[in-house]
C-alpha cells in the first residue's frame, strides 16, 4: 500500500534535492503519505547513515499513532528501530532510527546536547500550524547546521504553508511540491447561522449525522469537535439516534489511553463514526472516511492574561483548518463535508490561524532559550518575530520568578537577563515557569501534594460561576476548610465536595458549579502529581499549614502582588506601578497586601476600563523579606498635606515599586521639606508675608536695570532665581504657619553683593531726587517704563524729564491735579509747560483757587 502513496512521484527529487543543499522545503497535501513514507526513505536510502532520523510532530497522539503505523509497515516492534518519544512517554532505544518526537522535547534535547550527536536528518512536519516550539526548534537547527553540523539534513513538510516565506528563511534551499490524489469533496453550509440554533453543538452534529444516513450516504463519518468533554457529548447524542444502530462509535482526543486511540484508527467490517478534536486535521488518515461534520470549533492555545499563562480556548477555526478537514473525506473516493455554520459566518473567519508565537505567552520558550545560550532575544533567528510587548513581559516575568538575573557586576544599559541557577531547575518542568517554581516551592515546604491541586484548578474554564446568588455564595462559605487565606480555599473545597459526590448536577447547581469545569480539574491534578513524582518531588499526600501554600502561591505569582490603598474601599496598588480592584467576592477582603492568581480588565458601564483582581490570597510583609530580601528597597517619601498645611516624610519599604509598609521621620529633610513648601508658595497656596510689594519693586528695579544696562554685569531674577530664594527662605520650616513671619527683604536682597546693591540703587533708584529737592518714589514695570506721579505743585522748578539707568531710560512722569486725578502722562516735561500747562492752568485755577499757581 505504502508504495502507491503519492509522496513516492518525490521520491528521486526529494533524495536528490537534501543531498545538494541539505534543507529541503516538501509540499504535499494530507493524505499522501509524507509523515510515514519520507522518514523510511532516508533510512532506505542510505541517507541517514549510521544516524537516526528525528521527526517533530506538533501533538503527542499523532507521535505515538505514526510512530506505530511506521513500526507496523516496517514489521518491527516498536520502541525498536522506529520508537517515539513525548512527555513523560519515552518509548525508544539504542537501535532506534527513526524517532517521531513533539516539538519541545527536541529543542530540550538540544540543550544537554547542542550537536546533536547521532541524529542525521531532522523532518518539521505540518509545520503550516506553526506551533512555537517548531519555530524556535527549526532556527536552532539552522543554526547548528551553518556551524558545528553541515552535515545535517533538514526538511520541513507541510500541507497547506506559503512556500515562498520559508523559502527566503531557509536559504539556500530546495522545494518540491505535490499535488497528491484527493477525491472531489462536495461542502454543505448549515442553512442558518450557527448563533441561531440554540441547540448544543453536540445535537447539531447527531443531526446532521442522521440527516447523511436517511439520505443513503455512504462509508464512515468523522466528526470534528473542541474536546474531550464535548465529544463525549457528541458519541452520547449519537447513541440516542436511531441511524446510528450498526455503527461502531470512536473517540480520538489526546487524553484517551493508547489502546482507545488506536481503537478508532483501526478497521472493521461495520461503519464506524469517529469523534476526533483537531489531532486528525492533519498527520494522521483515518481510512474509508466518506463524510465529515464539522462543528468549525477548536480548543487553540493562546495567552489567557487574567492567568497568566497559556490555556487552551475554545475557537472558530480558520479557512485553511476548514479546508484541512473537509480533505479527510476525499482520501479514497468522493466525499461530503456537513459544516454547522453557514456561508455568511465562513466569510468572517481569518484565512489561517494567528502563528503561535503572536499568541501566546512567550515565559517558557524565553527560558528554553536562556538555557540553550540566546542572550540577545531580539537578535534570535525568528521565522516571524514576537511582538516586543510580549518578549519584554516574558522577561519580566521571568526576572521577577527569579529565574533570570542580570549578568555579575556593573549593570549594562540594554544587557540582556541570563539564567540563574534557581531558572535551570525550573526548566526541568515542562510547564508554564509559573508552576515549575511553585511545584519547586512546594517541595522545599513539603505541600507538593496540595500545590498540584491548585495548579489544577487553575488551568481550565472557571470552576464557579460568577455573580452567584446570596444564598450560593452562603452554601459556598459553610464548606470545611474555606477561610478568609485565599480564595484557592474556597475553590479547593468546593472541587472537593461535588468530586466526592461524583460531580451530582444537583450538587453542582447548588454551589454554582461549572460541572464540566470540575470534571476536567481531576485528571489535570492526576498529570500534575505525576509530573511532580517523575521529577523527583515527594508528592504524598500530608497535612500542611495553610502559610505554606499561600508562600507557594506567593513565589509563582509575585509579579502580581497588590495593597489595598484604603480599608473603605477595594482599590488596589500592585507591583511596577499598576492599579487595580479587588473582586467583591473575594474572601481576602480584610487583608493589606495579597497576591492575585487572575487580573482581569473589565469595561464598565461607561466605556472605561477596571482592572478587577480575582483569586486571590492574603500574604504578610514578613514573608516577602523572607522570600525576597533582594526586590526589597528603602524609599523616602516626602509629601506635603494641604490639609495640614504641612510637610511629612515617612520611611517606605519598597517591593517591585510597590510600597507595602512606612514609618514616619520627623523631622521631615529639611531641604525636601523646603522644595515642597517652596512649591506651595509659588502656586499661591502659601503666603509668605513679608514678601510684599516693596520686594518685588526691588526684584523688578533689578531684572529691568540689567536689561537696560548690560555692561553692569548685575544677575537677574528670573523664575529659576525666584524658586532658589524662596527654598532658602523656607529652609528650616515645616509648616505654612511657620512661614508667616519668615524674613525675606533683607535674604533677597543678599542676592547682589554691597558694591551691586549701590548700582543698584544709583541707576535704578527707589526713589528719584529732583531738581526742586522733592524725592519721588519710582514704580517699576516689568513691560512699562518706570513712573512717577506728582501734583503740579510740586513739580514747579523741574523742568526737564529725570532719567535713570546711566541717563537711558527716561521717566514716565503722572502730572496730577490737586484731587490727584492725572491731568498729563508725559515723558517731556519741557514740552508739558510750554504747551499744555498754560490751558491746564486755567482750567484748574477756577476749580482749586487756593492752590498755588505759577
Amino acid at each position: 500500500m505504502a508504495e502507491r502513496l503519492p509522496i513516492y512521484e518525490l521520491e528521486q527529487p526529494l533524495l536528490t534535492g537534501l543531498q545538494a543543499a541539505g534543507r529541503l522545503i516538501v509540499s504535499a497535501p494530507t493524505g499522501s503519505g509524507k509523515s510515514t513514507q519520507v522518514p523510511q526513505m532516508l533510512l532506505e536510502r542510505g541517507v541517514l547513515g549510521e544516524g537516526q532520523v528525528v521527526i517533530l510532530q506538533p501533538r503527542r497522539l499523532a507521535a505515538r499513532l505514526l510512530a506505530a503505523r511506521v513500526a507496523g509497515e516496517r514489521r518491527t516492534r516498536l520502541g525498536g528501530e522506529v520508537g517515539y518519544q513525548i512527555r513523560f512517554e519515552n518509548v525508544t532505544s539504542a537501535r532506534t532510527r527513526i524517532r517521531f518526537v513533539t516539538e519541545g522535547l527536541l529543542l530540550r534535547q538540544m540543550i544537554r546536547d547542542p550537536q546533536l550527536r547521532g541524529v542525521a536528518a531532522l523532518i518539521f512536519d505540518e509545520f503550516h500550524e506553526r506551533h512555537l516550539y517548531g519555530d524556535i526548534t527549526l532556527a536552532r537547527a539552522l543554526a547548528l547546521q551553518e556551524t558545528g553540523r553541515p552535515d545535517l539534513k533538514i526538511l520541513v513538510m507541510s500541507a497547506t504553508l506559503e512556500t515562498a516565506p520559508l523559502e527566503h528563511y531557509l536559504k539556500p534551499c530546495r522545494v518540491i511540491e505535490s499535488q497528491g490524489r484527493a477525491y472531489p469533496v462536495d461542502i454543505e453550509f448549515a442553512a442558518a447561522p450557527a448563533y441561531l440554533d440554540p441547540r448544543p453543538v453536540w445535537e447539531q452534529a447527531a443531526e446532521a449525522f442522521a440527516g447523511f444516513v436517511r439520505g443513503g450516504g455512504e462509508g464512515d463519518v468523522l466528526i470534528f469537535m473542541p474536546g474531550g468533554f464535548e465529544i463525549s457529548q457528541t458519541l452520547e447524542a449519537l447513541r440516542r439516534r436511531a441511524e446510528a444502530r450498526g455503527f461502531r462509535l470512536l473517540p480520538l482526543h489526546g487524553e484517551l489511553p493508547p489502546r482507545e486511540q488506536d481503537a478508532a484508527m483501526a478497521r472493521y467490517d461495520q461503519r464506524k463514526v469517529v469523534v476526533a478534536t483537531n489531532v486528525a486535521e492533519t498527520s494522521l488518515t483515518i481510512d474509508g472516511i466518506r463524510c465529515v461534520i464539522d462543528s468549525g470549533l477548536a480548543r487553540l492555545p493562546r495567552y489567557d492574561p487574567y492567568r497568566g499563562l497559556n490555556t487552551l480556548l475554545i475557537e472558530k477555526i480558520s479557512h485553511a483548518a476548514a479546508d484541512q478537514r473537509a480533505g479527510r473525506a476525499g482520501r479514497t473516493a468522493p466525499g461530503l463535508c456537513l459544516r454547522l455554520w453557514s456561508r455568511a459566518e465562513h466569510a468572517h473567519r481569518p484565512a489561517r490561524e494567528l502563528p503561535e508565537v503572536k499568541r501566546l505567552d512567550l515565559a517558557e520558550v524565553v527560558l528554553t532559550l536562556k538555557a540553550a545560550g540566546v542572550e540577545d532575544l531580539r537578535a534570535f533567528r525568528w521565522f516571524e518575530p514576537p511582538e516586543e510587548q510580549a518578549l519584554a513581559h516574558a522577561e519580566e516575568l521571568l526576572t521577577d520568578l527569579g529565574a533570570l538575573a542580570a549578568a555579575p557586576g556593573p549593570r549594562q544599559p540594554g544587557a540582556p537577563a541570563r539564567l540563574t541557577p534557581l531558572g535551570r531547575k525550573m526548566l526541568a518542568f515542562p510547564l508554564h515557569p509559573r508552576y515549575a517554581r511553585m511545584l519547586l516551592a512546594a517541595q522545599q515546604y513539603g505541600c507538593v501534594h496540595q500545590a498540584c491541586l491548585l495548579a489544577a484548578l487553575t488551568q481550565g474554564r472557571d470552576l464557579l460561576l460568577r455573580h452567584a446568588d446570596a444564598e450560593i455564595a452562603r452554601r459556598r462559605e459553610e464548606l470545611p476548610g474555606v477561610s478568609a487565606g485565599s480564595d484557592f480555599w474556597l475553590l479547593r473545597s468546593v472541587w472537593q465536595h461535588v468530586s466526592a459526590r461524583d460531580f451530582h448536577p444537583e450538587t453542582c447547581r447548588r454551589l454554582g458549579v461549572h460541572a464540566a469545569a470540575a470534571r476536567q480539574i481531576g485528571p489535570l491534578f492526576e498529570q500534575f502529581l505525576d509530573l511532580a513524582r517523575r521529577e523527583g518531588l515527594d508528592a504524598a499526600p500530608r497535612p500542611v499549614a495553610d502559610a505554606a501554600l499561600q508562600k507557594c502561591l506567593l513565589l509563582g505569582f509575585s509579579d502580581r502582588v497588590a495593597r489595598r490603598l484604603d480599608g473603605g474601599t477595594l482599590r488596589c496598588e500592585l507591583v511596577h506601578g499598576r492599579r487595580g480592584q479587588l473582586a467583591r467576592d473575594s474572601v481576602v477582603r480584610q487583608s493589606p497586601l495579597l497576591v492575585a492568581a487572575e487580573v482581569r480588565e473589565v469595561e464598565g458601564p461607561d466605556q472605561s476600563v477596571q482592572t478587577r483582581l480575582s483569586l486571590a490570597t492574603a500574604i504578610e510583609e514578613d514573608w516577602l523579606r523572607e522570600l525576597f530580601p533582594d526586590a526589597l528597597a528603602p524609599a523616602l517619601r516626602v509629601f506635603y498635606d494641604p490639609a495640614a498645611k504641612r510637610v511629612y516624610a515617612e520611611e517606605q519599604l519598597h517591593f517591585r515599586g510597590l510600597s507595602i509598609g512606612a514609618r514616619r521621620v520627623e523631622p521631615p529633610p529639611a531641604e525636601a521639606a523646603a522644595r515642597l513648601l517652596a512649591d506651595e508658595v509659588l502656586a499661591g497656596r502659601l503666603e509668605l508675608h513679608d514678601w510684599d510689594e516693596a520686594v518685588e519693586q526691588w526684584v523688578l528695579r533689578l531684572n529691568r536695570l540689567a536689561q537696560w544696562c548690560p555692561e553692569l554685569a548685575l544677575p537677574p531674577l528670573g523664575e529659576a532665581e525666584r524658586r532658589h530664594l524662596v527654598e532658602q527662605i523656607c529652609h528650616g520650616s515645616f509648616s505654612g504657619r511657620e512661614l508667616k513671619n519668615k524674613p525675606v527683604r533683607k535674604l533677597v536682597q543678599g542676592w547682589l553683593s554691597a558694591a551691586q546693591q549701590a548700582l543698584l540703587s544709583k541707576h535704578a533708584p527707589e526713589r528719584l531726587t529732583l531738581a526742586n529737592g522733592r524725592a519721588p518714589k519710582v514704580i517699576y514695570d516689568a513691560a512699562n517704563p518706570p513712573h512717577i506721579a506728582l501734583r503740579i505743585q510740586q513739580l514747579y522748578g523741574v523742568n526737564a524729564t529725570p532719567r535713570i539707568a546711566m541717563g537711558r531710560v527716561p521717566v514716565l512722569v503722572h502730572i496730577l491735579a490737586p484731587s490727584q486725578r492725572p491731568v498729563q502722562i508725559t515723558q517731556d516735561l519741557a514740552g508739558f509747560w510750554r504747551e499744555h500747562y498754560p490751558r491746564i492752568k486755567q482750567e484748574l485755577q477756577r476749580k482749586y483757587p487756593r492752590h498755588e499757581w505759577r
